[in-house]
């Protein structure tokens, strides 16, 4: 499965963006996926996951009530909703895809596939 981030960039606290994370290669359907994030100088966090057909979502305390995060199996397409950025945000997300069965959704080690990452940058 290859997976492909993209809708990072500059943006003013209390901005929005969103982040699309296209998958190829594997049945969309078939996984759990993931947002993470990594802040220059911080190890990768948990930021949000969603279940197979996207009934079931988990959101990190920090994120709560900011972020969304969905899924479009037709379009076999993970996007993350982000709203009232705070500086606190910046970081490069990583979108993650199919957690091992039995693991942990918010541990980063059970993901098997991860995009590239893209750099979500928020000025105060």
């Amino acid at each position: 499965v290859q997976l492909q981030a993209c809708g990072g960039g500059l943006v003013q606290a209390g901005g929005s963006l969103r982040l699309s994370c296209a998958a190829s290669g594997g049945t969309f359907s078939d996984y759990i996926m993931g947002w993470f994030r990594q802040a220059p100088g911080k190890g990768r966090e948990f930021v949000a996951t969603i279940s197979l057909i996207g009934s079931t979502t988990y959101y990190a305390d920090s994120v709560k009530g900011r972020f969304t995060i969905s899924k479009d199996n037709a379009k076999n397409t993970l996007y993350l909703q982000m709203n009232s950025l705070k500086p606190e945000d910046t970081a490069v997300y990583y979108c993650a895809a199919d957690v091992t069965r039995g693991g942990s959704w918010f541990g980063d080690i059970n993901y098997h596939y991860w995009g590239q990452g893209t750099k979500v940058t928020v000025s105060s």
